[in-house]
């Protein structure tokens, strides 16, 4: 009898470090390093992953199977470099988790607690 999958909402809520690594790897595969620089891109310098939380919350989504390795690769690439790409789980886990943010966005919006920011349909200007 085959196992039943993880159910996405089971891994909520991700911590920082996580979220910023899947929604880097939501662009398409990349190195630890290509991970670094995306997430300081993306950021403007805001979030800053050092090495050490990198590998450790790599390896953990690996086990996790969050994140799997990539089986392509740039072909004029330092071949010594892994590469990560989201494993369908992976996907199904970021968007429960922007869907949770979302929702707490939007309660914060009607609290007037997050002025000036608009998440989409719903927001209202009252």
């Amino acid at each position: 009898m085959a196992a039943r999958p993880p159910d996405p909402e089971s891994f909520l809520p991700l911590s920082p470090p996580v979220l910023n690594i899947l929604l880097a790897l939501g662009g398409g595969q990349l190195h630890p390093y290509g991970i670094m620089l995306e997430i300081d891109r993306r950021t403007g310098g805001k979030a800053v992953i050092l090495p050490g939380t990198l590998y450790t919350s790599i390896a953990r989504m690996l086990k996790q199977r969050l994140i799997e390795d990539a089986p392509d690769r740039p072909e004029a690439d330092d071949e010594r470099r892994r590469y990560y790409r989201l494993t369908d789980l992976g996907r199904q886990v970021v968007t429960a988790e922007v869907g949770r943010l979302t929702a707490l966005i939007r309660v914060a919006e009607e609290h007037k607690l997050a002025p000036g920011l608009a998440v989409g349909p719903g927001k209202s200007d009252g």
